[in-house]
């Protein structure tokens, strides 16, 4: 059996009892390290399952993926992720490779940040499509992400961000050169995500096209979420351009239309006391920013 088991969004003890009880009754554990990371390292990991976990970076499972299988036909393998196997990441060419072999596959659930993200305080049956907010470079700054928060603004429904995460990049050079150097890790913030959209915003307003948000905007920070020291703040776009919620993984949420109720509850990580008092009352029971 092939087993996807999420790991949460926390430490070492998010993992599930049920997935816990796998990890230790199995032959090879892969822990997948690209597209997430917990507060805790590799060691952490291994010191609370008692085991020990094969780094699977992207290269590994992308294009080794037959190592990760080999020998799941006939015992165990398991295959963590953060978060939920099926959450705001999904593994399916490794589920459909391990069917297309004849291996049976088994999910462990666990939260993910698709679900988490209600501890902010809005309702998560009013978000939209979620979006990817990538790193810009010189010569690449896609827009993409803005229409489809646009989208969700105009239906009225709020935008979770998720952003760019850079591990094991390589260097235009030494890619060039074919040399295995890596770049240090990156983690996009709240801050450098909101810059984005704020010139995205810019952008727009010079050609005149009708803004799907502004500078005004109420939007949500969100750092480290399930972890002890998980952060929360609301805020206009500007001035969570401005907020430093510290160390990754950082998420942003564009709001579009709000319930009384959910205002409350953004009172409590608003960033001044003044934040929301720009907010407009579209009917009795909802404000927009």
């Amino acid at each position: 059996m092939l087993y996807f088991i999420g790991l949460g969004l926390g430490d070492a003890k998010d993992i599930t009892v049920k997935g816990l009880e796998i990890v230790k009754q199995c032959s090879r554990v892969y822990l997948e390290a690209y597209t997430s990371i917990l507060t805790v390292g590799k060691d952490a990991l291994e010191e609370y399952y008692g085991r020990e976990l094969i780094l699977a970076d992207r290269d590994m499972v992308e294009q080794e993926a037959d190592e990760i299988l080999n020998g799941a036909d006939v015992g165990d393998v398991a295959f963590l992720v953060v978060g939920d196997p099926f959450g705001a990441t999904t593994h399916s060419d490794l589920v459909l490779r391990a069917v297309h072999a004849g291996i049976q596959y088994r999910v462990i659930h666990n939260a993910s940040i698709m679900n988490a993200v209600g501890c902010c305080g809005l309702q998560l049956y009013n978000f939209g499509e979620t979006v990817s907010i990538v790193f810009w470079t010189d010569t690449w700054r896609p827009e993409s992400f803005y229409d489809k928060i646009k989208k969700n603004r105009d239906l009225g429904m709020h935008t979770l961000c998720l952003l760019d995460i850079k591990v094991k990049e390589q260097s235009m050079e030494n890619l060039m050169r074919g040399r295995k150097v890596y770049e240090p890790p990156r983690y996009m913030t709240v801050s450098q995500a909101s810059e984005q959209l704020l010139e995205i915003v810019n952008n727009r307003r010079t050609r005149g096209d009708d803004l799907a948000l502004s500078e005004e905007t109420i939007c949500v920070g969100l750092a480290r979420v399930g972890a002890e020291d998980q952060a929360i703040r609301t805020g206009t776009l500007s001035q969570l351009a401005s907020c430093d919620l510290g160390d990754p993984l950082h998420s942003l949420i564009v709001t579009g239309h709000l319930h009384p109720l959910e205002v409350d509850m953004l009172r409590l990580s608003a960033v001044t006391t003044e934040t929301l008092q720009g907010l407009r009352a579209t009917d009795s029971s909802t404000y927009t920013s």
